[in-house]
This record gives C-alpha cells, sequence and structure tokens, in this order.
C-alpha cells in the first residue's frame, strides 16, 4: 500500500508538476498545497516577507487534513514542508506520509522564479527557503530526486523507488 505523497521542496524546484504527474501515473487526488495557504500567509509572501513557524503552522494543519479527507483513493500533494518538523507536524496529523524532493541547482531556481508570471512567491524569498530547507535524511520516509531531469524520468524514478520499497 502506497501512502500518501507530499512533493516537496523550494519554491521553483517542480513540486506542482511532478505532484500532478504523479498522481496521474497513480490514479489519485492531486492536491495543490499553494490553495490551502491563509491569506495572511499569500499577502507576507507577496511583499517578500518569509514566513515564521507560527505563520506555516496553519498551511501545514490544512495539508494534512487534506491528505486526510482523500484517504480512501490516496492522494498526492505539493507543499514545501521545508524542515523536519513541518514534515512531523504533517505525519503527526495525517499518519504515515512519503515525502519527494526534487533537487534543483540555485541558478535553475531562479530562472525557474523569474520566469513565473502571477504567481505569490517572489524570487527575494528564494535563499531564506534554501536556508530553512532540511534535505530528509534516513530517518524519513523519503525520496529524493535529481529536480533537472525531465518530469517522466522523476515520476518513473518515484515509482521505481515506491516498488523497491514494496
Amino acid at each position: 500500500m502506497i501512502p500518501p505523497i507530499v512533493v516537496m521542496g523550494v519554491s521553483g524546484c517542480g513540486k506542482t508538476t511532478l505532484g500532478q504527474a504523479l498522481a496521474r501515473a497513480l490514479g489519485r487526488t492531486f492536491i495543490e498545497g499553494d490553495d490551502l495557504h491563509p491569506d495572511a500567509n499569500l499577502r507576507k509572501m507577496a511583499q517578500g516577507i518569509p514566513l515564521t513557524d507560527e505563520d506555516r503552522r496553519p498551511f501545514l494543519i490544512n495539508v494534512a487534513e487534506a491528505l486526510v479527507r482523500h484517504a480512501d483513493g490516496g492522494a498526492v500533494a505539493a507543499c514545501s514542508a521545508l524542515k523536519k518538523s513541518y514534515r512531523d507536524l504533517i505525519r503527526e496529523r495525517a499518519g504515515p506520509v512519503l515525502f519527494v524532493l526534487p533537487t534543483v541547482s540555485r541558478n535553475e531556481l531562479v530562472k525557474r522564479l523569474a520566469s513565473r508570471r502571477g504567481h505569490f512567491m517572489p524570487v527575494s524569498l528564494l535563499d531564506d527557503q534554501l536556508a530553512t530547507l532540511e534535505v530528509p535524511d534516513d530517518s524519513e520516509m523519503a525520496i529524493v530526486l535529481d529536480g533537472e531531469t525531465s518530469v517522466s524520468d522523476q515520476v518513473a524514478a518515484t515509482l521505481e523507488a515506491l516498488s523497491r520499497r514494496g
């Protein structure tokens, strides 16, 4: 049984694109974490103000609750989940969750963010996110991928890792 999946990482790493592709491949619901931020968080980020742990808590709870609502058919969510404590909060509320982290170079992230139109996350917050990111270690149920490969290669690598896990 494949647990709920959260595609995590900094803005621009491809969470939504990979999450949607994984959801299609697995026949699951896709949950866009950006839609679960409280309005106050969106306003702060749009102004270039980094979120605090307190700011992130309601967002993380919203993501966990969305995963629980889709427990019957399973779900794939896109959510930054940058710190282990954030991932732990999601697990406390949603049960076992597999985290998938596509890693992307800073230069590529800047290019991706600069080319976005109409997104609330400015390039100016990237370094704060990179400094906050705690890459999952062996104690966590997680898969770390090369986020600069094709989406189809990332999906294949995730499915391969899932099949090895049994």
